[in-house]
């Protein structure tokens, strides 16, 4: 029996060892799964934190290749626009009204409004009530530590309530102190501001009213301030020198043109590449970008002679010379040139005889006999009909007493020999071979010169008539006419006055140069160094007055 008991026990023992040892092991087989689907879990967030960020990025990237054909298609459209606007120059310019107004060129003073801040607001004086201790309730306030306790807690209330108080009346000094100073600032500011005004306002008052009376500098400014009001596309510098000729009606006008790059577009279109992620640009024809440069160079030209015409209600223009300048540097040497590369002269009535709506630019100058550069791209530069500089402001109106007063020699005191001489000796300056002739039955001179350079040289008619009136059209056929039985390749026809508008019309497009009695003082000056004045006796009438 005890044999069996003792079998019986290790039997026992051995079987709860073996389930010892299979709960163990399933302890274990069920950790060891714990722990693969620990990792199966995490390589599943794994898998799905990769596709999550796998689509942003090909959202991201979509995003962004959307943003790169945006930008080209938008530089696109801006190089379109460009495009666009340089062949809009003289439609757009037809279109609007560019006669000035004098009072919309009167300003009003502007500046900035005060600005005071938190330096406007003023604190008020503490409430003593805020900062007061409370007292002791009830009984306690006759026990002596009690009272005593709060007489301290109230001294040292006091003690901050003044302080503060003092406190506040040094802020509030402070920032009346700084709204003062910012007030009178301002001031300062609004007063310079309405002076500006007020003497931009005179000066406008001042043009206008020397305009009414048909002052010759004001008439310029008149018009070189309608050029420069006209609305141009980016890269026009607006920039522009009048001169007036009363005696001839002419103005002259000196306008800076754009240079090439300044305004034609080198690219004709942007592509974006999505494999390499970048842009690319496709060149633009160096010739169309020549002929688009001489299109907008003749469009502005046109533009500004109708703007000039339509301006004039005065009716103070009668003829106009247009020379168009380009500000830049030579690459050659690296020096600052400005070469004309257009020049025309034409008068109001063959002007608005034309639909500029329906003309080609470049074939209209053609009608108009403009020199217009070969290469306007590379700066060919013409020579100007008539230079800015060519006039002179010693060119006297009758009845200036003032004038008489200096010592120059006055061109109408001279003999007709004298004035001979001193034009021929002019043109030998200037380079002629000059030749004298028989005085001409009007006091002036005929002379014959010769041009010694090489193709462009030849004999030359030189015709000087000192006029008091306007030297009309009749006077230039005659030239013409001498041209011709001389054998002659260009005639000059100088005067002490000016010019009708039928004169320059006929000379239009002919190897006729027509100077006026300012550019006559000017060559004087220029070639000579005589420093002369124009100014006609009250009692001198025209020998021959012409039609």
């Amino acid at each position: 029996m005890a044999r069996r008991g003792f079998v019986s026990t290790l039997n026992r023992i051995s079987r709860e060892m073996e389930r010892s040892a299979r709960a163990s092991q399933r302890a274990y087989e069920s950790e060891q799964r714990a722990q693969i689907r620990a990792v199966r879990e995490a390589e599943r967030a794994e898998r799905a934190y990769q596709r999550a960020l796998t689509a942003d990025e090909k959202e991201n990237k979509r995003l962004h290749v959307e943003s790169q054909m945006e930008d080209a298609q938008s530089q696109n459209q801006e190089l379109e626009e460009q495009v666009q606007a340089l062949g809009k120059i003289l439609t757009d310019g037809i279109r609007r009204n560019p006669v000035l107004d004098f009072a919309k060129l009167r300003t009003k003073p502007t500046y900035k409004p005060l600005e005071l801040g938190n330096f406007s607001l003023i604190e008020d004086p503490p409430r003593w009530d805020d900062y007061a201790p409370a007292k002791p309730k009830g009984m306690s306030n006759l026990l002596p530590w009690v009272k005593k306790k709060h007489v301290e807690e109230e001294s040292l209330a006091r003690q901050r309530f003044e302080a503060e108080a003092q406190a506040r009346v040094s802020r509030n000094a402070m920032r009346q102190a700084e709204v003062k100073k910012r007030r009178d600032a301002h001031e300062r500011v609004v007063e310079q501001a309405k002076r500006e005004a007020d003497e931009h306002n005179q000066q406008v008052e001042q043009l206008e009213a020397e305009f009414r009376a048909a002052d010759p500098n004001a008439i310029a400014s008149y018009f070189a301030t309608v050029l420069e009001s006209s609305p141009y596309p980016d890269g026009f510098p607006l920039a522009t020198n009048a001169e007036y000729q009363a005696e001839s009606k002419q103005l002259i006008v000196a306008y800076d043109l754009p240079e090439y790059d300044e305004i034609v577009p080198a690219v004709k279109s942007v592509k974006y590449v999505k494999t390499s992620d970048s842009f690319t640009e496709s060149a633009r024809p160096e010739s169309q970008r020549r002929t688009m440069y001489a299109d907008a160079v003749a469009q502005t030209t046109l533009r500004s002679l109708h703007e000039i015409f339509v301006s004039d209600t005065a009716g103070y223009v009668e003829t106009v010379v247009f020379n168009g300048y380009v500000d830049t540097i030579d690459r050659g040497n690296g020096k600052p040139i400005r070469p004309c590369i257009i020049t025309v002269r034409t008068t109001r009535e063959i002007f608005h005889d034309m639909d500029l709506a329906n003309v080609e630019a470049l074939a209209c100058l053609k009608s108009l006999n403009a020199s217009v550069s070969k290469s306007a791209a590379e700066l060919a530069p013409v020579r100007p009909v008539l230079e800015l500089n060519m006039t002179d402001p010693r060119f006297v109106q009758e009845g200036d007493v003032l004038a008489t007063l200096d010592q120059r020699p006055n061109l109408m005191d001279l003999t007709p020999g004298e004035f001979e001489s001193l034009i021929t000796n002019l043109f030998t300056t200037m380079g002629l071979e000059s030749r004298q002739t028989q005085a001409s039955r009007d006091g002036g001179v005929d002379c014959v010169a010769f041009d010694p350079r090489p193709i462009f040289g030849g004999k030359v008619v030189i015709q000087a008539k000192r006029y008091k009136n306007t030297v009309g059209v009749s006077a230039v056929r005659d030239l013409f006419g001498t041209m011709q039985n001389e054998g002659a390749s260009k005639g000059i026809l100088v005067a002490t006055s000016g010019y009708g508008k039928a004169a320059f019309e006929f000379a239009n497009g002919k190897p006729i140069e027509l100077l006026a009695g300012s550019n006559l003082l000017y060559l004087l000056k220029e070639h000579a160094n005589i420093d002369a004045k124009i100014v006609m006796p009250e009692d001198w009438k025209d020998i021959g007055p012409d039609d």
